[in-house]
């Protein structure tokens, strides 16, 4: 090898490490200028991840003992502590539990109660079972003009039932028209018009 080649190879080898230097330099300086943000950014990182950790366990947790709760009560319906407990821990699934015991008792008054309640379905339920037990028209009316009301159709059959018992034919008909022609009811609308709606 000559002094010109070893010369130029010398001079690469420069080259390349005033690079890598260079590079490690601008490196360092990014890490300096933003370190800070990037220790913020894990420790954020950590924060978000341990805290769905504990939510999630707590949520389990509570749900582990309403469930415990309801079994409870399943054995001891007047266990008012059970009561009290599972009021405050799980309202929904109090007010399931308290609609399943007003059934069972038929207490329209704790029915009545419950037609506010933010469970699903329970106060659509509530308030057909309050319309539903009264006999009033007016309030089985009133239930079938709801939007999304589970037991329209029934409560329309309940009303035509009676009218008809009042011998208000021509009223026991119109209920019956409103029936959904869809509705698993439908056969039983067929036979009340047919035997003596028409």
């Amino acid at each position: 090898m000559s002094l010109k080649e070893n010369m130029s190879m010398v001079k690469e080898e420069l080259n390349s490490e005033e690079k890598f230097f260079e590079k490690a330099v601008i490196t360092e300086k990014f890490v300096k200028k933003y370190k800070n943000l990037m220790i913020g950014l894990v420790v954020a990182i950590v924060i978000v991840v341990v805290s769905n950790v504990v939510l999630k366990a707590n949520k389990n947790a509570k749900i582990k003992e309403a469930n415990q709760l309801l079994t409870t009560l399943k054995a001891t319906p007047d266990d008012k502590n059970a009561i009290t407990q599972l009021s405050n821990l799980s309202p929904n699934l109090y007010d399931v539990w308290s609609f399943s015991q007003a059934i069972v008792h038929k207490d329209i008054e704790a029915l009545k109660k419950l037609q506010s309640s933010k469970a699903d379905l329970i106060g659509d339920l509530a308030s057909y079972e309050v319309a539903s037990q009264s006999g009033n028209i007016d309030k089985l009316n009133d239930y079938s003009m709801r939007q999304g009301a589970i037991y329209k159709d029934l409560a329309l059959v309940q009303s035509a039932i009676i009218f008809l018992d009042k011998k208000e034919l021509d009223k026991a008909h119109q209920k019956l028209k409103q029936v959904s022609a869809t509705s698993p009811l439908s056969k039983i609308v067929l036979a009340l018009s047919h035997y003596g709606v028409k």
